[in-house]
């Protein structure tokens, strides 16, 4: 099993939108980075933990836990000519963006970007590094079991 930290705007999808989901799973749908993608098509397997991180808003940082429920498949939302992830050049054939889906595991203490940043077993965490925009990395096992002690401290 691997780890992962994903980024949503909570405007978009956040933890308790996932919670109250049909069957508490939802499409990780609109990654439109190619490293992003190729985590989720090429890495992501099911069972695999997900570390759901609220970004762009007031206090963003870690605020539950979600396991991948399915493979990834190619992303509807590609393929729609009105909507804001419409990809001209993405065919059925030959569709550029993926995404998996994510089940609710459980909603955590908010674990901030201030508490991650403080926790010297975290240094080398993706999401703290200068420059990282990525909404898709993954988590060490060390690393996860550092943001687990911080979840329940």
């Amino acid at each position: 099993m691997r780890h992962w930290l994903m980024k949503s705007e909570p405007a978009e999808v956040s933890i308790d939108d996932l919670a109250a989901a049909p069957e508490k799973t939802i499409p990780w749908f609109g990654v439109r980075n190619y490293q992003a993608r190729n985590y989720m098509r090429d890495d992501m397997r099911v069972g695999d933990l997900v570390l759901f991180y609220h970004s762009s808003c007031a206090e963003p940082g870690i605020a539950g836990v979600a396991r991948v429920g399915r493979l990834a498949y190619p992303d509807a939302t590609q393929f729609d000519r009105g909507g804001k992830y419409f990809d001209p050049k993405a065919t059925a054939a030959a569709p550029r963006w993926f995404n998996v889906d994510v089940t609710f595991v459980r909603r955590t203490r908010l674990v901030a970007l201030a508490e991650l940043r403080a926790e010297p077993g975290l240094a080398s965490l993706t999401v703290l590094q200068r420059g990282n925009r990525l909404s898709i990395t993954p988590v060490a096992p060390e690393e996860y079991a550092c943001i687990e002690k911080l979840i329940r401290a």
